[in-house]
């Protein structure tokens, strides 16, 4: 059996669409407020990228970036320094792209034998586009709220089922990760379990309960 020209083109776009919805579709990530990407990650570094190698391992290879830290924010009993990072080198599995000798980098990720990886479902933002709030976050108040757990709300309304939930909000107007709450707010447990959104250079005021809105 063959087919027309038009038929034969018609039946290359089409394959040609497929594999691009399959490899758009491969890496999809989850919305992942800053202080749940903190809490869930073996490693959260602040470094600048000074160099990078693609390595001939699996069908496409692997990035290693190489790195200067500049400092550990999480992952002290993981690693003691980290001057490698690895990622896939195909962005359809996930792999990121780092500038080099460009910007300082705020780097999260996983170890796996000893290597530390990330991709573009990590959270891995330059770092002079980070808030104070959140570079506070990362010193201090993040890990004061690992056993909260922040509830995406897509669509209002939407409520918390648990005492050490805070409702995050972003979604709602499409903004995710870069919303006013991601930016600003740290979700931090207090008394009796109950865990509530917390903003301000003051400590956390005690007496506010299960507040779900900032």
């Amino acid at each position: 059996m063959s087919l027309s020209v038009r038929g034969a083109v018609s039946l290359l776009l089409a394959l040609s669409s497929l594999h691009l919805h399959e490899q758009s579709e491969a890496c999809s990530c989850m919305p992942n407020h800053p202080q749940d990407a903190f809490c869930n990650s073996d490693i959260v570094i602040r470094a600048k990228v000074v160099g990078k190698k693609l390595l001939k391992d699996g069908p496409f290879g692997t990035m290693r970036y190489t790195v200067k830290q500049m400092k550990m924010y999480r992952g002290f009993n993981k690693v003691q320094q980290v001057q490698y990072i690895y990622t896939e080198a195909s962005e359809s599995l996930c792999g990121v792209r780092l500038e080099v000798n460009k910007f300082q980098y705020l780097i999260t990720g996983g170890v796996y034998d000893g290597k530390v990886y990330t991709g573009v479902c990590n959270l891995i933002m330059p770092w002079d586009r980070l808030t104070l709030s959140q570079r506070k976050g990362l010193n201090h108040r993040y890990r004061l709220g690992c056993n909260c757990r922040i509830k995406p709300c897509y669509y209002l309304p939407c409520f918390v089922t648990a005492k050490n939930e805070c409702l995050w909000t972003d979604m709602t107007s499409g903004q995710g990760y870069i919303g006013h709450q991601a930016k600003h707010y740290t979700c931090i447990q207090q008394k009796e379990g109950y865990c509530s959104w917390y903003r301000g250079a003051a400590p956390p005021d005690r007496t506010r309960i299960n507040n779900t809105d900032p």
